[in-house]
């Protein structure tokens, strides 16, 4: 019975949707609710810097764990090994620079609610005070 719980659980885990993992968050200066996930993903790569509304953005990345992952393979499509060479190829270029990163939710949440324009993502149950929740349509 154990190893057939086991089973369910595990299954059940794997079809949690990435919505109910991660948490897009934004500055306060930035005047959506919500953000489609092709506008995301450009914003994420440095192809976009305004959003629909001409809100500037800066993308805030996580440096890693499984908000980190789970954005990556969802949104942005990319490992993050190769989203670290797409920006190392922006930088190179001169068409970008390396957006910040930081280790831990706290931080990116302390970050974006800081610094206008910026968006990041934490892990669902991270604290989020200072910054709105952007829902992703």
């Amino acid at each position: 019975m154990k190893r057939w719980m086991a089973r369910v659980v595990w299954v059940l885990a794997a079809a949690v949707p990435v919505w109910a993992e991660l948490a897009v968050v934004a500055n306060a200066s930035v005047g959506v609710n919500e953000i489609s996930a092709d506008e995301l993903k450009r914003v994420f790569l440095g192809a976009k810097s305004s959003l629909q509304d001409g809100s500037a953005v800066e993308p805030v990345l996580m440096r890693s764990g499984a908000a980190h992952d789970a954005f990556l393979k969802d949104y942005v499509g990319k490992t993050d090994a190769a989203l670290r060479n797409h920006f190392k190829s922006l930088v190179f270029t001169g068409r970008g620079s390396m957006p910040k990163s930081f280790s831990t939710d706290a931080d990116v949440v302390a970050y974006v609610a800081k610094t206008k324009g910026a968006i990041g993502y934490v892990g669902n149950a991270a604290a989020a005070a200072g910054v709105k929740r952007l829902a992703v349509k």
